[in-house]
This record gives C-alpha cells, sequence and structure tokens, in this order.
C-alpha cells in the first residue's frame, strides 16, 4: 500500500517558534510542500483550531487568517488541521470546512477518547476525512490505548495515530502499540504514527510504525515541532527511498524546502539537548518546553529540572499554566 504522508511543520512546528508563522511563510511553505507531493499539509496554532490564548501562547495570526486562500492553491496535497476538544469547537471545525479544509484529526490525551465523540461524528457529517489522534501514548500500555483507539473509530474515524508527543517511546513500545491497534481495528481503518525527537528515534520509530502496519506518518521539514521537534521529513523520506517503500513525496524539493525556507526562522535550534532530551527521558508533553525555558529564566532555576519534576508528577497537554506553580514550589523547597 502507498503510504500517506502527513507535514506538520505548519502546525506541531508552529510550538518551535512561539506561533509566530506569517500569512507569507505558512503560504510559501505549505506551496513548497504541495510541489513535493506531500498528501497533507496540517494549518493551525500548535495547540489545534483557536489554540491561541493566554495559557498556550497567542498566534501571530488568527487560524483563519493562516488558512484562508491556501486550499485552492494547492494542487496535491490535502488541507487540514487539528482540534483539540474543549479547545476548538464543533462551530470551529465547521470554519476551517468552510476554508476549505479537508481532514481533521480529533486530539485527546491517549485515556480520553470518549470526549471525542460529538467532534469526530461533527467532522464526518461535514465530509471530513478524519483521524483519531491519541496523544502521549506512552503513558497508556498498548492493550488500553487499542481499547482507546476503538472507541474513535466506532465514533466514526478513517484513521487512529499513536502520538508520542512527549518522544517517549522506543521502538518496541511503538511496534506493541501499533500491533494492538492492528489487532482491534477494523481493516478498512488506517493507522497512524506521530513521533518526535526527545530521544533521537523520531525516524526509527517511524519506520518500525510502519513494519507494523501504519500507513499514515507524521512528519516536518527539518523536524520543524514542538520539543526536540517531530520525526523530519526529509531524513524519512530518503530512509523509505532507501527502503523500497511507495510514497509520492521528492526528497530533493524537500531537501531545499527545509534548508531554504524553515531553518532560517528558527531562533532557537530544534534539536536533542540538555532541555529537549529531559522532555523524552522524563516522558514530558513536548510543547511544554519553551514554557519551561521562560520559567527558568523568570525564577533562576534550571529548566531541565522543571521538566523533570513535571514528568514525575505526570502532567499531560492542558496543564501548561501549571509550570508556573511547579517553578514556586521548586524554588521554596530550594530555599
Amino acid at each position: 500500500m502507498k503510504l500517506y504522508i502527513q507535514d506538520v511543520t505548519l502546525r506541531d512546528g508552529m510550538h518551535a517558534i512561539g506561533h509566530q508563522y506569517t500569512k507569507e511563510q505558512i503560504e510559501t511553505i505549505a506551496l513548497a510542500l504541495d510541489a513535493a507531493k506531500v498528501d497533507a499539509i496540517e494549518i493551525s496554532h500548535g495547540d489545534g483550531l483557536t489554540g491561541g490564548s493566554f495559557n498556550y501562547g497567542f498566534g501571530a495570526n488568527t487560524d483563519w487568517e493562516w488558512l484562508e486562500g491556501i486550499a485552492e492553491k494547492l494542487t496535491h496535497a490535502k488541507l487540514t488541521t487539528l482540534l483539540l476538544p474543549g479547545i476548538g469547537t464543533i462551530h470551529d471545525l465547521q470554519k476551517a470546512r468552510d476554508l476549505g479544509v479537508e481532514s481533521v484529526r480529533i486530539a485527546t490525551h491517549s485515556t480520553e477518547a470518549d470526549i471525542s465523540a460529538q467532534h469526530i461524528e461533527a467532522a464526518k457529517k461535514m465530509g471530513m476525512d478524519v483521524g483519531g489522534f491519541l496523544m502521549l501514548s506512552h503513558m497508556t500500555e498498548p492493550k488500553k490505548l487499542a481499547e482507546q483507539a476503538k472507541l474513535m473509530e466506532s465514533y466514526g474515524a478513517d484513521c487512529v495515530y499513536v502520538t508520542d508527543s512527549a518522544g517517549a517511546l522506543l521502538m518496541d513500545g511503538v511496534a506493541d502499540r501499533i500491533k494492538a491497534f492492528k489487532d482491534v481495528l477494523k481493516d478498512t481503518t488506517a493507522v497512524g504514527i506521530h513521533c518526535h525527537q526527545n530521544l533521537s528515534l523520531g525516524v526509527a520509530n517511524t519506520i518500525v510504525a510502519m513494519q507494523h502496519g501504519a500507513t499514515r506518518l507524521d512528519a516536518s521539514l527539518a523536524g520543524m515541532g514542538a520539543g526536540a521537534g517531530n520525526c523530519p521529513l526529509e531524513p524519512l523520506i530518503a530512509v523509505l527511498n532507501k527502503m523500497g517503500a511507495e510514497h509520492n513525496a521528492d526528497l530533493y524539493q524537500l531537501m531545499d524546502a527545509a534548508d531554504d525556507l524553515v531553518r532560517p526562522l528558527l531562533q532557537r535550534p530544534v534539536q536533542v539537548d540538555r532541555e529537549t532530551l529531559s522532555l523524552g527521558y522524563a516522558g514530558v508533553y513536548s510543547s511544554f518546553l519553551l514554557h519551561s525555558e521562560r520559567a527558568a529564566k523568570k525564577y533562576g532555576l534550571k529548566s531541565h529540572e522543571i521538566l523533570e519534576e513535571v514528568g514525575r508528577r505526570k502532567m499531560v497537554g492542558g496543564q501548561e499554566d501549571m509550570i508556573i506553580d511547579v517553578a514556586l514550589d521548586m524554588m521554596k523547597n530550594n530555599g
């Protein structure tokens, strides 16, 4: 089966630059990805539709401004977006649909698939391709995660993803979760994989997932994404080419886009370093990185120590505001 390559440079990549892509940058990168024949291009605030807020960080533009006018310029790729129930609403989803969005991933914590039911069902009624996105999948053992995937399938999801938001899974952990999905999902339901680089396993884990039946693979130009970034698109495609895997993407056009369009935008390198390695090692949500670095600077602490404490507390996506509480507790204990 031909692989489906979904690019997340313009959604997860938002985290790496504080959600500050300009409208012009969005369009330029989207058109380069389309020319390189990726199958889907995801655009929204890093935390999904209407994620721009004091808690998550305000974007340079609204989601609607970023999305407007893109769909009609794409010749190959589907325009896609992300929605987290509790942040985005069905009304927001309809607004995105009206702007030409054909596909959406509905994202929940790995044990909370039940809160996705209304949004998945609504998206299907709008005629959209719908993915279920089980975040922080490392926190839920394979059988239980597969039960959550089955719930999303029952609501109408066309695909369900193992989403390694912390970049904490090892290869066996990925394989076990994909196999568990394949054991319970219908043959007509696709399985997807979304990896982060915090343990430098993004490409390896994506390939392992593919070898066990995942056909929708997430990646981003130059690895652009939260934490140490996502599975980097160019090396992933290079590896797939060397394996003889069937896909549509053009390696050399993607290499040009990564170097010429994306890397020049970075103020903080997207790489495995002390802080981002701490994310993967402690199993912490990758988008906590910049929040922890700001708290560390404000309170005179070490950001990797904040991240390790966040990991001990098993905090999950949506609890970014509690990072300040962690920092204040650490100051009190250090004092």
